[in-house]
């Protein structure tokens, strides 16, 4: 495979780049324009940067998943503004740390006219009480806040703070973002790894971005560690990083898998195709096989949904709940702890009694309709909430169901063109099974219902 070379032309003799600040932290972007992947908040005429390129920037809440990029945009605005920026994390700082920041903020701004920017980590890790600590500081103007979370601010912040702040959020990094910051820190001189000469093979940077799910932290790390543990050979002193080499350093064999090629679809059909066979062992494999290799657990979660409406149906009507409380569980607790809830979905799903009975009942009615777009509703089910609408017969003739002994009655309720058709054939599985005899018993009574006016009218 065809290896990329940074270098067009190689230096012999480089000196190894070692800095002791980790390559993440260096590689923050310096600028709203270096800062990818939040072009919704920080595009061109976009409101938020606007105000930071103003100066004028109020409390904010910033709220994204793990690098995004919460903390560097937090940095470049302490760079856009002459305030005092004052950062630390929730998880090292406490209530003593926060109230020697507000009285240095205190004198800023009453004897240096100064106002005072505190840029909070993982502001969620803060219980209540020490979330009310900063309270009376933001309203009065004493701090300007800038809050990271990873954690929804509904639930991890107190409703007051929330009320003085504005709430942005934050995307993942695409994985075309994710390749740019690789190649960046592979190019910087003075901040990445630009003096080194250093040889990458493609498919390294499109696993590690597809590894990093939207984390620049992580491929960065990933990136560090392979050059340091990377020993140069020959006179030009080349680094090269290959499979071998990142699958030792991230000590995870990578699957071949790409989510947006042909292998994404051969194993979802794989999977699909194993629960319907009812075989959990299999479906349990390739659900594995999708997520070991990266692929997006809702993705899966949907597909499990649709899944339990095609295959499952009425058979169990059980599935459906179960496949949409494994997606819930996904976007609640997140991966990897949800896998557990994919895993119970899918061994419930192979393990449920089959019936496409729904599907093809829709395919058939879809037909139906498509041929007769203009059928009118029959008069008898028509609303009238007019007089004019009584007039000209709508509800007229209308049997109301509840006062029948079975909650049965004679009643045509397609339009007169369709009268008689059939969509919905349930099988003789499951709990369609049941559905199957309770229709039946619906259709003598209806008929003996048919006999009996027929009867009256021939009488009468």
């Amino acid at each position: 495979m065809e290896k990329i070379n940074l270098f067009e032309q190689k230096t012999k003799n480089k000196k190894a780049y070692k800095l002791t600040t980790p390559l993440a932290d260096r590689m923050r972007p310096n600028d709203l324009d270096e800062l990818l992947g939040q072009d919704h908040l920080i595009g061109k005429g976009k409101a938020l940067r606007s105000a930071i390129l103003s100066g004028e920037i109020g409390s904010i809440i910033l709220w994204g998943p793990p690098g995004s990029g919460k903390t560097s945009l937090a940095k470049i605005i302490a760079k856009y503004t002459d305030a005092n920026f004052v950062s630390f994390s929730a998880v090292s700082s406490g209530v003593k740390k926060i109230r020697e920041v507000i009285e240095q903020a205190k004198y800023l701004r009453d004897f240096k006219n100064k106002k005072t920017i505190l840029f909070i980590d993982e502001i969620h890790r803060f219980n209540k009480s020490q979330q009310d600590t900063f309270l009376p500081y933001v309203e009065d103007g004493t701090i300007i806040l800038i809050a990271a979370t990873t954690e929804n601010p509904s639930f991890e912040i107190i409703s007051p703070l929330l009320s003085r702040s504005r709430v942005y959020t934050l995307k993942s990094l695409s994985k075309d973002d994710l390749k740019i910051i690789i190649k960046r820190s592979l190019k910087d001189n003075e901040r990445g790894f630009g003096n080194l000469n250093i040889e990458i093979e493609p498919e390294v940077i499109d696993f590690i971005t597809q590894f990093s799910d939207g984390d620049a932290r992580v491929a960065l790390n990933a990136i560090e560690t392979s050059v340091q543990t990377t020993k140069p050979v020959g006179e030009e002193k080349i680094i090269n990083i290959n499979m071998k080499k990142l699958i030792d350093v991230m000590q995870h064999k990578p699957l071949r898998y790409d989510k947006a090629g042909e292998e994404h679809y051969n194993l979802i059909s794989a999977l699909h195709k194993s629960l319907r066979g009812s075989d959990p062992d299999a479906s349990l494999y390739w659900l594995a096989r999708m997520l070991e290799g990266g692929e997006d657990p809702l993705y899966i979660a949907k597909r499990l949904v649709r899944f339990a409406s095609e295959d499952v149906g009425n058979a169990d009507p059980r599935a459906l709940q179960v496949a949409i409380a494994a997606k819930q569980a996904v976007e609640f607790i997140g991966m990897p702890e949800a896998d557990l809830a994919l895993t119970q979905a899918v061994t419930y799903l192979a393990t449920a009694p089959k019936s496409n009975s729904l599907y093809k009942a829709y395919n058939l009615v879809k037909e139906d309709v498509k041929n007769s777009m203009t059928l009118p509703v029959p008069l008898s089910i028509r609303n009238a909430p007019t007089r004019l609408m009584k007039e000209l017969g709508y509800g007229k003739s209308y049997r109301y169901p509840h006062i029948a002994p079975e909650a049965i009655v004679d009643q045509q309720y397609l339009p007169s063109k369709l009268k008689g058709r059939k969509y919905y054939f349930p099988s003789d599985r499951g709990f369609e099974g049941e559905i199957k005899k309770r229709m039946q018993y619906w259709q003598r009574i209806k008929e003996n219902l048919r006999k009996i006016n027929e009867l009256n009218k021939k009488k009468s």
